[in-house]
């Protein structure tokens, strides 16, 4: 059994980064809304408070009860957890003289097993607007900085039986110099936690929960969808159970160029029992003359789930529906009030398992999209997958805006495939967390040769993360871009055009619709 910390999420932008920094320490963690009661186990070894756009003194704030959290269990409070701790000891919590965001230095006021290898000076990054005024009697200051007297310290003996700890700052973020040094004095030193969840012990016991479940003459049905997630999870189930899992591929007529005969060859390899299915004209059919997006995505969404049902039923006796749901689709279903008002219609959270009436296997519903592929490797599976790109569900289909044709689609197709050929000739593509190609409703003048033309405008789409959350424009060299608008102009009939899009996220997102 591995130990586990508990993340309690009070709607912190930052709260996904805590959970990756701790799976980096290879101690497992779970996050759950605040809001939700703590259900505690063996395995279960810390909690860990996170931040919170809202303010203590809100009426309306999140306020578990810290003490009976800490009955139980070492906590530790970060920025909004951290005031919680303290306002709820009596301290007083308003808004600072100096608000402090970005980075700050710290001064150490005493020994603490917290802060155990920390020195003086080390570099640290706010971002809050109250602070903790003074500690109550009984408190044990730990650091402080130059704007605020309260960046760290320890709760009173008689306030819980487990030591209970609150850091102002963020711990979590790069910028925080010392932070993962912290969170693992706090995680393996104070909660006793080992540093045990590995690729391998990964693989090891999902495999072992897969056969419990499935049992020794379970069937597991699954659609594929070239993708890096459903490929990791159809190897776990398939490294479990073997032949009795099946494996559909629909080609929506909305996939790259080439892809489905490249992914269909390549699941071969990997000795996946997969079905291809050509749906094109079907896809393209439901599609014509549709132009909202949120309409595209349910005709692409409920046409697919069709067709999977439609080869489903020609399977004997399966029971099991395999997904590849990974831990952000998950939490992004949650909220601090409960279940968020929109999701994305994609996810794979929802959707076929009410219409097939199956028991679901995800067996990377707990890993972020890094996790899954260092899954990926210790599986030995090929970087043709693993080094893909996050693809939206609806493929081009969110990437053709406006209306859906199979014209466009392959022009799109076409276009997309010079972009992302020119990122991998260039190095760039490993680089770049995701990229693509989209077709603007827009058309344009241009000039060639001695005609002048009227013809559509492309959008370059370029983006550094680390899980997608959030985002950057990736910075590609001007004379890059300069070589795929050239080649694209001149190889692609129907496109005069094209225009590299530099938003971030947020406040934009990365794909267009």
């Amino acid at each position: 059994m591995h130990n586990k910390i508990l993340i309690l999420d009070f709607g912190s932008q930052y709260t996904q980064l805590i959970a990756r920094a701790i799976r980096e320490l290879q101690v497992y963690c779970e996050i759950q809304p605040c809001t939700k009661p703590v259900t505690y186990s063996p395995d279960l070894k810390g909690i860990i408070l996170s931040g919170s756009p809202f303010s203590v003194n809100d009426a309306h704030a999140p306020k578990p009860d810290v003490a009976a959290l800490a009955q139980h269990l070492p906590v530790l409070g970060v920025c909004y957890g951290a005031q919680l701790i303290a306002s709820q000891s009596g301290a007083e919590v308003r808004p600072s003289a100096h608000r402090e965001y970005g980075r700050a230095h710290l001064s150490i006021h005493s020994s603490s097993p917290l802060m155990a290898t920390i020195e003086a000076g080390s570099q640290v990054w706010m971002s809050h607007s109250d602070s903790i005024q003074a500690l109550p009697n009984g408190f044990e200051l730990i650091a402080g900085t130059e704007s605020i007297p309260v960046a760290a310290f320890k709760a009173a003996p008689d306030f819980a039986p487990h030591p209970v700890f609150g850091i102002q700052f963020h711990p979590e973020v790069t910028h925080s110099t010392d932070g993962r040094q912290i969170l693992k004095n706090f995680i393996v030193d104070i909660c006793g936690c080992r540093s045990d969840w590995t690729p391998s012990a990964f693989v090891e016991d999902t495999v072992k929960r897969i056969q419990e479940q499935v049992g020794t003459s379970g069937k597991v049905v699954m659609a594929l969808s070239g993708g890096v997630d459903s490929t990791v999870a159809a190897t776990l189930i398939h490294r479990a159970i073997g032949e009795r899992l099946s494996c559909i591929f629909v080609d929506n007529g909305l996939l790259r160029k080439g892809e489905f005969e490249q992914v269909l060859e390549g699941y071969h390899h990997l000795g996946l029992n997969t079905k291809g299915v050509n749906a094109r004209q079907r896809f393209y059919s439901a599609l014509a003359d549709v132009s909202d997006p949120e309409k595209k995505r349910k005709i692409i969404g409920g046409l697919f789930i069709d067709i999977f049902q439609e080869e489903a039923t020609h399977i004997k006796g399966v029971s099991f529906l395999g997904q590849g749901t990974i831990y952000p689709d998950v939490i992004e279903s949650l909220s601090v009030h409960g279940p968020s008002v929109t999701i994305k219609s994609h996810h794979n959270v929802g959707g076929l398992p009410e219409k097939m009436h199956m028991q679901l296997v995800e067996p990377l519903r707990f890993l972020f999209k890094d996790e899954v592929r260092r899954i990926g490797r210790e599986l030995g599976i090929d970087e043709l997958f693993l080094s893909r790109h996050p693809f939206p569900g609806p493929g081009l289909g969110i990437r053709i805006l406006g209306a859906v044709s199979e014209e466009k689609a392959k022009l799109l197709q076409e276009a997309d495939a010079i972009y992302i050929r020119h990122l991998h000739d260039s190095g760039y593509y490993g680089q770049v967390w995701q990229a693509g190609a989209i077709l603007l409703p827009v058309q344009s003048v241009g000039v060639m040769g001695d005609e002048r033309t009227y013809e559509y405008t492309l959008a370059l789409r370029a983006v550094t993360s680390v899980d997608g959350m959030t985002a950057d424009w990736a910075h590609l060299p001007y004379d890059l871009l300069a070589r795929i608008s050239n080649d694209i102009i001149n190889q692609v009939r129907g496109i005069n055009r094209v225009v590299f899009d530099i938003s971030s996220k947020p406040p934009a997102t990365i794909e267009w619709e």
